[in-house]
């Protein structure tokens, strides 16, 4: 099912929360991609630290439609800015570039991805010699490069592979004890189900834990096949694109075994997860698992950071705990900036994302899935009885929701973003605003545990609503009060 995103004519080459995308053939040509190479390789090179001796940017990809074939350009584009390419030699997460990049100490990377958009949608992620993502300044400096003509000179040779999903997977090997996470899920007698929807992260799982001839009864993997159409829908971790992770974790409990589902998005930086229950579990409800996990139980070290749209639990657990919190605007690449700057435990954002002190300033989704099980395996407890028990803990109950409305087109989107910049609402579904918050788009807090947000998408007419409220039946009234004053205007 193809989106109804499809335009005549293509968009501005702009870059949005995390890299520049759009639909394939009409905003994503060959032309302009090799164009944004040039100018992001220039770029990369005009800001490279003084004492950087490398000259090399990775090159990867994911499993969309023609993503191997224009990375393998790309690196001509590379090449022609006088730069050193290194190609993936497979398709890989996104994570295991910025792992590239960190462990060779090279120039940068630039990956070839449309993350979790819809299957027609292609796009370009940059990350910068740190191993994360380059911030707003640094995009904005090659969106003035394309305007002002960038010149791209693509030269043609044999570019040099590299392995990058399996220098990734060994990284991830050395960074945590396998063995004894293995041995812990036995105990536990924890069966894990990953649901990879058909993109980059798929098999990893079961290659990490894989670690004796009986691990088809510790892992189980579901849509591991590369299919460029994602099935049909958007490859995102959401409730809606994982019902048959639901029910096959509901069948596997239902007949006596234990167990947990596991979701990774299209290029493996964004999670979710399914407990015993069946109940969907965003990032909402596992960073504050994390927080807990990470700075209660190992004691390690940082602030936590969040998002403007996190849930109100990651702060409650952070400071039970006794640490700072530091709430940003949406984008991972604020929060990759504050890992850089100071000491951060956590970095996390409602959509998926999170980034730990303990490894790169990076999402990556495979680190936080192992970190996920460790925590359940230590505890000896299966997600949702570990959940309930942290809710109990801070006294406070969080039901979360999110929708997303396409509008028209681009001009609609402005007209209502100016609206509510200039004349937020004052009451939500009769229920009064007592604070408004601008930090990303409009954010209306209305309570404890209890607040409505409106906020447009970097990349398309798209408004997305939050809202997390103290029972669902008020979450579901806000959300419809918000979509019905979103379409009325």
């Amino acid at each position: 099912m193809a989106s109804d995103s499809l335009r005549l004519a293509a968009a501005p080459i702009e870059f949005g929360t995390d890299g520049w995308r759009g639909v394939l053939a009409v905003d994503i040509t060959m032309e302009r991609l090799l164009a944004v190479a040039s100018a992001a390789s220039q770029e990369l090179a005009f800001r490279a630290p003084e004492d950087m001796k490398s000259r090399t940017v990775v090159i990867g990809f994911d499993r969309r439609f023609m993503a191997p074939e224009i990375a393998q350009a790309i690196a001509s584009a590379v090449r022609g800015s006088n730069l050193e390419p290194l190609l993936a030699s497979t398709p890989l997460p996104t994570p295991a570039c910025s792992w590239a990049v960190f462990e060779r100490k090279a120039l940068g990377a630039l990956v070839v991805t449309a993350s979790h958009n819809p299957p027609e949608w292609l796009g370009l992620k940059i990350k910068g010699p740190f191993g994360g993502s380059v911030e707003g300044d640094f995009t904005k400096a090659v969106e003035e490069r394309l305007l002002a003509g960038v010149k791209n000179v693509s030269i043609e040779a044999a570019t040099e592979r590299f392995d990058g999903r399996l220098e990734h997977l060994e990284g991830l090997r050395r960074k945590l004890n396998i063995p004894d996470l293995v041995k812990r899920l036995r105990e536990l007698k924890l069966k894990v189900i990953v649901d990879s929807m058909h993109g980059a992260a798929s098999g990893c799982v079961s290659e990490l834990l894989a670690l004796d001839e009986d691990a088809d009864d510790l892992v189980e993997e579901i849509r591991f096949e590369r299919d460029a159409f994602f099935g049909g829908n958007p490859p995102e971790p959401l409730a809606e694109y994982l019902t048959e992770l639901v029910e096959r974790v509901k069948a596997s409990n239902a007949s006596g075994q234990l167990t947990i589902g596991l979701a990774f998005d299209g290029d493996g930086d964004r999670i979710a997860a399914v407990d015993e229950n069946g109940r969907f579990c965003s990032t909402q409800v596992l960073i504050p698992l994390l927080v807990d996990y990470l700075g209660r139980a190992k004691d390690l070290p940082g602030s936590v950071v969040k998002t403007v749209s996190g849930s109100d639990l990651i702060s409650l657990m952070a400071k039970s705990i006794g640490r700072n919190v530091v709430e940003l605007p949406v984008g991972f690449k604020y929060i990759a900036a504050e890992m850089i700057a100071g000491e951060v435990l956590l970095g996390g954002e409602e959509s998926g994302g999170v980034g730990f002190g303990t490894h790169l300033p990076e999402r990556d989704a495979l680190y936080a899935g192992l970190l996920l099980l460790k925590a359940l395996a230590e505890r000896g407890s299966p997600l949702g009885s570990y959940m309930s028990s942290l809710e109990n803990d801070l006294g406070a109950k969080s039901y979360y929701e999110r929708i997303d409305i396409r509008l028209a087109n681009m001009n609609t989107r402005k007209r209502l973003e100016t609206l509510l910049k200039d004349k937020p609402p004052l009451k939500v579904a009769d229920q009064s605003v007592k604070e408004v918050s601008l930090i990303d788009g409009v954010k209306l807090r209305l309570g404890p545990c209890y607040w409505l947000m409106m906020r447009f998408s970097g990349t398309e007419p798209l408004l997305r609503l939050y809202c997390e409220a103290p029972t669902r039946d008020k979450a579901l009234e806000a959300l419809q009060w918000a979509k019905e004053f979103a379409l009325a205007e």
